[in-house]
């Protein structure tokens, strides 16, 4: 294995590695050089796996990555072994090397010192004077209370810090840093923080939600010719088929309608996707034999598709990676014209899947959107449409979460989506991706309660439909169920057999809605319709 090397840019990233990628993109890019990357550690909370933060670890680099789960945006880069990779400054190494090669050797045994920037190199030749740093003292219980803890002098620049070991009883206030970190016990730092901010003590407590400026912003992209496509920051379902999506860093948005919107509005829009793949699972076509007539006699109650209808488009949309045979039908040229039948326009990079199809009816308009939408026009509708029956339209739309410890995670990068019609007065009462399935279900039934015609009614059309992604021979192709629609109970509890845990999932149903929610809770894709 080669020595990894980067050049260190404060403010900014440690060479590829960006401020503000998202966990997709930076899991992607390492993964895509294995020799380089021989291993990845993720860490992330079981629990809470996207309002926690998630740590990759490049345990053969020496290299610790610190995302925000909401956005899994790259918030924190630390250098935590530099006997692991070699990283410049301005053309200047932080760490001499250990021999005549330029090449580190392993970190030395027997009590020697760790190899580290010192502390006159990083004050006198790379960086420059500073303000004073902040000293965070020993744990309690490590010594502290007789003065022989060893505590942690952060020494802090525009965008970068520098952890040096001080002894508790060598720190005074009154003592300037160069007189503190002077003695050889601390004049070499133990690890090197990458942030924005100007100073660690400013950005640690805006670490997780800072507004990061926009990735393509940075004079590292500007010296290649590398592409970064405009992000999709959020997603609001205005409920009848209607969604907008809001363009990251911009104050710009564009509308999806389903069953008007074109595969050429998509590309003119969006771009082109990342990949087509041409749907032709029909396993759950047997949910679909109810008969016309019954359909007329139950419209009284509304739209009530059932997640059934709607389970072919998320397994069919994780096709494309995988697998031998997905990569067959991932069809890489062919985005637009010669079409034929259903298919997905696969957007990895922007978290989400298009089933491009012959026109289907949107769902339902939402009852409280009906009295506000009276009489008014309806945002982002299309001044004229094309109502001919053989023109491919957009009819579905898969958001994925990209959720940690879930089947199709780094699939996709994460889509964060809002429910728009069912915000209120509050700014902080809003049902979105990070919001528990259990809160979703409760406003949703609340929002459609009229349509129901008992509260027995309303639990039957919301039993969950369990399903395990584990078994077949690729991710997407299980559509096995664990449970049925004719189980009498408000939720179908999953069983494990054969299949892995987290590849056991559930989907609940709603009118344009259906979920597939995890076993802690939390919503691992939503499919709009």
């Amino acid at each position: 294995m080669s020595l990894f090397t980067a050049t260190l840019h404060p403010n900014v990233g440690l060479g590829f590695l960006v401020l503000g990628a998202s966990l997709h993109d930076t899991l992607t890019r390492l993964k895509a050089e294995p020799q380089r990357f021989p291993k990845l550690d993720l860490v992330y909370s079981p629990t809470e796996p996207i309002t926690e933060p998630v740590i990759l670890t490049l345990a053969a680099n020496g290299i610790r990555l610190r995302f925000d789960g909401p956005e899994q945006r790259l918030r924190l880069i630390e250098i935590i072994d530099f006997t692991k990779n070699r990283i410049t400054y301005q053309d200047k190494d932080i760490v001499k090397p250990a021999n005549a090669q330029g090449i580190l050797g392993s970190p030395k045994s027997g009590g020697d010192a760790v190899v580290g920037p010192a502390f006159k190199t990083v004050y006198h030749r790379l960086f420059g004077p500073t303000y004073a740093g902040e000293y965070i003292p020993p744990p309690q219980g490590s010594g502290s209370g007789n003065g022989n803890g060893v505590g942690t002098y952060i020494l802090s620049y525009p965008g970068v810090a520098f952890s040096f070991p001080l002894q508790q009883s060598a720190y005074s206030p009154d003592k300037d840093v160069v007189s503190l970190l002077s003695s050889s016990a601390s004049q070499t730092a133990t690890s090197v923080a990458v942030f924005s901010g100007k100073s660690w003590a400013h950005a640690r407590d805006t670490l997780w939600t800072e507004l990061l400026p926009s990735v393509k912003s940075t004079f590292l992209f500007n010296k290649n010719k590398e592409v970064v496509p405009d992000e999709i920051s959020l997603i609001k379902i205005h409920g009848g088929g209607r969604l907008q999506l809001f363009k990251k860093w911009t104050n710009s948005s564009v509308w999806i309608n389903l069953g008007e919107t074109t595969p050429q509005d998509l590309v003119a829009e969006i771009g082109p996707p990342d990949a087509i793949y041409r749907k032709n699972d029909q396993r759950m076509y047997i949910h679909k034999t109810r008969t016309a007539s019954n359909s007329r006699s139950r419209s009284s109650v509304g739209d009530y598709r059932r997640p059934d209808d709607l389970t072919d488009t998320d397994q069919s949309s994780t096709h494309t990676t995988g697998s031998d045979d997905s990569e067959d039908e991932a069809i890489e040229d062919e985005m637009i014209g010669n079409v034929s039948g259903e298919c997905f326009y696969n957007y990895f990079y922007l978290g989400f899947d298009v089933l491009v199809s012959p026109p289907q009816p949107a769902s339902r308009t939402p009852p409280s959107q009906v009295a506000a939408l009276k009489d008014k026009q309806v945002p982002g509708e299309k001044a004229f449409k094309n109502n001919s029956p053989d023109r491919l339209v957009a009819t579905k739309l898969v958001l994925h979460a990209n959720v940690p410890g879930s089947y199709p995670f780094n699939r996709h990068r994460r889509s964060r989506w809002e429910i728009e019609y069912l915000a209120t007065d509050r700014a902080d009462d809003v049902i979105n991706s990070e919001t528990p399935f259990d809160a979703i279900e409760e406003r949703l039934r609340e929002e459609w309660k009229s349509t129901y015609l008992s509260e027995d009614d309303a639990k039957k059309r919301q039993r969950g439909m369990v399903l395990n992604r584990g078994w077949g021979n690729s991710p997407g192709s299980s559509c096995e169920f664990l449970g049925g629609w004719e189980d009498s109970s408000g939720g179908v509890a999953a069983k494990k057999f054969d299949g892995s845990e987290d590849s056991t999932t559930t989907l609940y149903g709603f009118p344009g809605l259906v979920f597939e929610v995890l076993k802690n809770g939390y919503v691992s894709a939503v499919t709009v319709y």
